[in-house]
């Protein structure tokens, strides 16, 4: 139905990491037990992993991406073992800006093709595409 030249646009992920709409989890993916790469959309890491030394409870942006990334490799394991692929869903604790108690935040673990084809995770919320 359509050809090369019917395209009117392309937005590669090796784009979208560089322009900030995805954040690479970098090595602590592997420490995890991820065996592909893994990124987060900015509206993931600004909602779970983004953190001041100024906020009030006592944390930090890699405690936190070890949480997000932890709670993902799990789901995914489980997903494995069901048979399951695509797009699974899970939940981790977060503590919000300004807050001390832990909110359970849904997430989205998305294996999908990178810019070559190949495999790669994108962790998302619900909502996100």
């Amino acid at each position: 139905m359509f050809n090369d030249d019917d395209v009117i646009h392309t937005y590669t992920r090796r784009e979208a990491l560089d322009d900030g709409v995805l954040m690479d989890a970098g090595a602590m993916a592997q420490e995890a037990g991820f065996t592909l790469p893994v990124a987060l959309t900015a509206q993931v890491w600004a909602t779970c992993v983004s953190w001041s030394s100024e906020e009030r409870a006592p944390q930090d942006e890699d405690g936190r991406l070890w949480d997000v990334l932890w709670m993902a490799s799990l789901a995914a394991r489980a997903a494995a073992r069901r048979g399951d692929s695509g797009r699974v869903a899970f939940e981790v604790r977060v503590v919000p800006r300004g807050g001390r108690r832990p909110r359970v935040t849904k997430l989205v673990l998305m294996l999908g093709p990178g810019d070559r084809g190949e495999p790669v995770v994108t962790i998302m919320e619900p909502g996100e595409d």
